[in-house]
């Protein structure tokens, strides 16, 4: 690479004492770019990682491809995209992944980001300091992150992009219930898989589902009363829905979050979407009724469908990257 990567500790406030025991202090790792030389300043994208990775997976060396880091430098270097810093948090928690969300099963993510992150790597670096210099992306469980961020806190960014994220979850998600049910009961129900399964990681596809499902109740639906902090949107012997708790989770669902937040939405300059036209999840579904949403509130979406399914598909970033950097303000 020509560009640098500073990977950095940085100790959290408003992670220090979360429910699951997950640490505060987290490794962070900031991008630079070739240009980057003390003195001017750069706009800033930072990148979520989906769930059962993190930043660590991100950067992670491979002998037959060039991680993300390395993709996004050439970019740089060939010309087909503007220097810009790339940040690469922490969000990882006991169950895989906090969807990035402020939740009192899990933890204070989406504050960790907005409030402690932003003004963290702006304090040790030179960027631009401001909502229109600094862009989200991710992959995933970070794409939903992404779009939560812009609609959540469009104080802290103007450009989103999202890579097959979690939305339409009558479509993508309650399908992995009764798969997670099945994991559930095996294990003896939800504690007793709580408490087993990660020591050890799935290991299979149903146990897979299971955890993903325990990560995103503890983030839609939490119960801060007692381990393991969650409340499961179905019956866990027999795998029927629970009407109360699925309601709490369609409330965090992007899409049905899009009409009371045009507002927010307005404010970004670009807002990419793209998925696979076979995605396993059913994601590709959830994009094209995201890029339908929003073209009736006029938002200004980019929408691309790619032949392909939900993994592998760090490629894309190749596409994504270039506009969403060319969409924020450049370097000073």
């Amino acid at each position: 690479m020509q560009g640098q990567v500073v990977r950095m500790p940085h100790q959290s406030r408003c992670l220090r004492g979360n429910p699951l025991g997950d640490p505060h202090e987290r490794d962070l790792y900031v991008y630079l770019p070739p240009q980057y030389d003390g003195t001017r300043r750069f706009p800033v994208v930072m990148m979520l990682a989906g769930f059962g990775a993190t930043n660590h997976s991100i950067a992670a060396w491979s002998a037959w491809k060039p991680n993300t880091l390395e993709l996004f430098d050439n970019l740089i270097v060939s010309g087909q995209c503007g220097p810009a810093i790339l940040v690469l948090p922490d969000c990882f928690n006991r169950w895989g992944g906090s969807q990035f969300l402020d939740s009192e099963g899990s933890g204070q993510y989406q504050t960790y980001l907005a409030d402690e992150i932003v003004p963290f790597v702006d304090a040790e670096f030179k960027t631009i300091a401001d909502r229109e210099a600094r862009g989200v992306v991710g992959r995933s469980s970070g794409g939903f992150g992404a779009l939560r961020l812009g609609m959540d806190r469009p104080d802290v960014v103007s450009v989103l992009g999202s890579h097959a994220g979690d939305a339409a979850f009558d479509v993508s998600m309650r399908p992995m219930l009764t798969s997670a049910a099945i994991a559930f009961d095996l294990a003896g129900g939800l504690e007793a898989f709580a408490r087993e399964v990660p020591t050890k990681g799935p290991q299979n596809a149903t146990q897979f589902d299971a955890i993903f499902v325990l990560a995103a109740a503890a983030a839609y639906s939490p119960a801060p009363g007692g381990f393991p902090f969650a409340d499961l949107p179905m019956d866990p012997t027999t795998g029927q829905l629970r009407d109360g708790v699925w309601s709490r989770w369609l409330e965090q669902d992007p899409l049905a979050r899009i009409d009371t937040s045009v507002a927010a939405l307005r404010r970004m300059s670009i807002i990419y979407v793209d998925a696979g036209n076979r995605d396993e999840h059913g994601l590709h579904f959830a994009a094209r009724m995201l890029k339908d949403a929003l073209l009736q509130h006029g938002l200004p979406v980019r929408y691309d469908e790619f032949d392909g399914g939900h993994r592998g598909t760090s490629w894309r970033y190749e596409v994504s990257l270039p506009q969403i950097v060319e969409a924020l303000r450049g370097p000073e």
